[in-house]
């Protein structure tokens, strides 16, 4: 079955964003609680990358379908989930990277690499995190998993704080700082 890309969020309503979301049927992976563990013997790397055994995945729909058996425990340890089995996977910085963003109304919807929709707001927070020197801004994804916002997207979300003079942004009635604590 060939794989169609979404729409340009740009050219996309908030409406249509959200229809988009509830479109996509993801698996249960938190209902899931399977008592086989192993190693995944996979890395994401921190430019959102995906290796297994130290070669590159390099087909797209291979890594949408890992990225949507994703969840990260309290511990900060990173899972492939499924019915059987749970496997490790290493995780340099985040599990996905946020690669555009558009701001209508009252939300921010960001584009990840794996072609997910995430809308900001209070299920999906905007966290900053580094210091003054190297600062990073990271949105929550799902299952504990978190985004990190590539350089661009980075650089829209400030352009965006500083059109309204703040150092934070809002979204869906949520306002999120910029600035790491």
């Amino acid at each position: 079955m060939p794989y169609d890309p979404p729409p340009d969020l740009a050219a996309l309503s908030l409406s249509e964003i959200a229809a988009l979301i509830e479109a996509r049927k993801l698996p249960p992976v938190d209902q899931w609680h399977p008592a086989h563990r192993g190693d995944s013997e996979m890395r994401i790397a921190a430019d959102g990358r995906w290796f297994h055994q130290g070669g590159e995945i390099r087909r797209p729909a291979m890594v949408r379908a890992f990225s949507s058996l994703l969840r990260r425990d309290e511990a900060g340890q990173h899972w492939l989930v499924t019915p059987q089995e749970m496997q490790s996977i290493e995780v340099e910085d985040a599990a996905f990277v946020a690669v555009d963003v558009v701001h209508e109304g009252d939300a921010l919807a960001f584009r990840l690499s794996t072609d997910d929709t995430v809308i900001a707001g209070p299920d999906h927070p905007i966290i900053a995190r580094g210091d003054a020197e190297v600062p990073a801004l990271y949105i929550a994804v799902r299952h504990g998993c978190e985004a990190r916002l590539n350089r661009s997207t980075y650089g829209q979300l400030i352009e965006l704080a500083l059109a309204n003079d703040k150092l934070s942004v809002s979204s869906m009635g949520e306002t999120f700082s910029l600035v790491p604590a």
